[in-house]
């Protein structure tokens, strides 16, 4: 799979490539219906275009330098810390086609929404199949993601699921400090304080 997003419309981009280097997808290997296939000048002044760029980069730890000759800012690219997500030569590809390159943190790829939809796309056409070639793989997620597009999914953070969460963590019963729960209640046994030790008169 190319690429897969939730847009603004809720409804699914997605494009195939039925062989990619490990590297990263390369100009040559870009989707025909990506939106990175198209690029345009941008109608902004100097200035306001490249501070637009830069809005986006700051809090940034690790900033990659920006090219000289900037496009209009078409695209962000979230995408986890995979060495071929940084490479010099990918990277500028990705500044030269109107596309900011953003990346999750450590062990934060659940974060990115695009991951979330993919996953959930794949468990919906893959499920219970058993795809025989790469061709049927896309035809399954294909099928799927018109399905999908038919009738799209909002995204809500701490919806319904979150809430389901919440709920069955009230009903449960925190055992000491460790953080462990149970279902109901332990009776606990009454304990008698005794003291040993002398008073000190």
């Amino acid at each position: 799979m190319g690429a897969v997003a939730p847009a603004r419309d809720r409804q699914v981009r997605r494009g195939w490539l039925p062989a990619a280097k490990n590297t990263c997808i390369i100009p040559s290997q870009t989707p025909t219906n990506s939106p990175l296939t198209s690029h345009r000048r941008s109608l902004l002044p100097e200035d306001d275009n490249h501070a637009s760029w830069e809005c986006w980069q700051a809090g940034l730890t690790v900033k990659p330098t920006l090219i000289t000759d900037l496009p209009p800012l078409r695209l962000l690219l979230v995408m986890d810390n995979l060495a071929g997500h940084k490479t010099h030569s990918f990277v500028e590809w990705l500044f030269a086609h109107g596309v900011m390159p953003l990346y999750t943190p450590f062990s934060g790829s659940w974060l990115n929404m695009t991951e979330s939809v993919q996953r959930i796309l794949i468990h919906r056409a893959l499920d219970g199949t058993t795809p025989a070639s790469p061709e049927d793989i896309m035809r399954y997620v294909e099928e799927t993601a018109r399905g999908w597009n038919a009738d799209p999914t909002p995204f809500v953070w701490a919806g319904r699921r979150h809430l389901r969460r919440q709920r069955a963590y009230v009903r449960q019963h925190p055992l000491g400090g460790s953080g462990a729960c149970s279902t109901r209640p332990i009776r606990r046994r009454p304990v008698a304080l005794t003291y040993t030790g002398t008073r000190d008169k």
